[in-house]
């Protein structure tokens, strides 16, 4: 047996094609799971105790589960509640979902690491509770929420590879069928795993970027 580099440049463009659909599923997803992420914690901040219990207990119910599972219950198990998706749009959604328990719990410890006397004195002042998320809490928690919300970003980046169990055409998906056609399954993970590896990288250098930039923000207790 040897290592065939030809049987992934003939398949070229078909890897490119499954290379885009999974950024786009992780980008998008991403982004979906940061906005619900941060609203739920601003609900579970905000919103009474009736409202952090629920929100809390479903939190738990998404962080307490496998990604798989969720996966099939979103695409197998929506019929049953007349939600018929197609493969990408189930994975946006499950992505999505998965993202924002673990972004719930970052900001939210983001909120709770926020000094109450700063709070207090936006109240005094008369601060609305949107003025003081914007002009307080926001800024200022944005340095202790970076590096783990990098790292989950990262995570959703590996997790995309699920996807392909709901026959998502995306990279892991692709790889697998080149690897299965053509009996070049070490050439196919290679590339899956070069894949994988490049994007961490470079999402790791952008993440320190911005966290440079952002230093001029970071706050001390006193």
């Amino acid at each position: 047996m040897t290592f065939d580099i030809n049987v992934i440049l003939d398949q070229m463009s078909a890897i490119l094609s499954g290379a885009g659909v999974t950024l786009l599923t992780w980008i998008f997803g991403t982004l979906a799971a940061v906005v619900i992420g941060f609203l739920v914690a601003v609900g579970r901040r905000f919103g009474g105790m009736l409202l952090d219990y629920v929100l809390g207990f479903a939190v738990a119910i998404l962080r307490g589960t496998p990604f798989l599972i969720q996966i099939f219950l979103v695409y197998y198990g929506g019929p049953f509640i007349g939600l018929s998706l197609d493969p990408i749009p189930a994975g946006l959604i499950g992505i999505s979902i998965y993202g924002a328990a673990y972004y719930s719990e970052i900001f939210r410890s983001g909120f709770l690491a926020v000094p109450k006397g700063h709070i207090e004195a936006g109240e005094c002042v008369g601060m609305t509770q949107g003025q003081i998320i914007r002009r307080i809490l926001l800024p200022e928690m944005t340095m202790l929420v970076l590096p783990p919300s990098l790292n989950m970003a990262v995570l959703l980046m590996k997790e995309t590879a699920v996807l392909s169990i709901i026959t998502v055409p995306e990279l892991t998906a692709t790889l697998s069928a080149i690897g299965a056609q053509q009996y070049a399954f070490v050439e196919a993970l290679s590339v899956l795993a070069l894949f994988y590896w490049v994007l961490v990288e470079i999402t790791g250098r952008l993440g320190h970027l911005v966290e440079t930039k952002l230093t001029r923000f970071r706050f001390f207790s006193a």
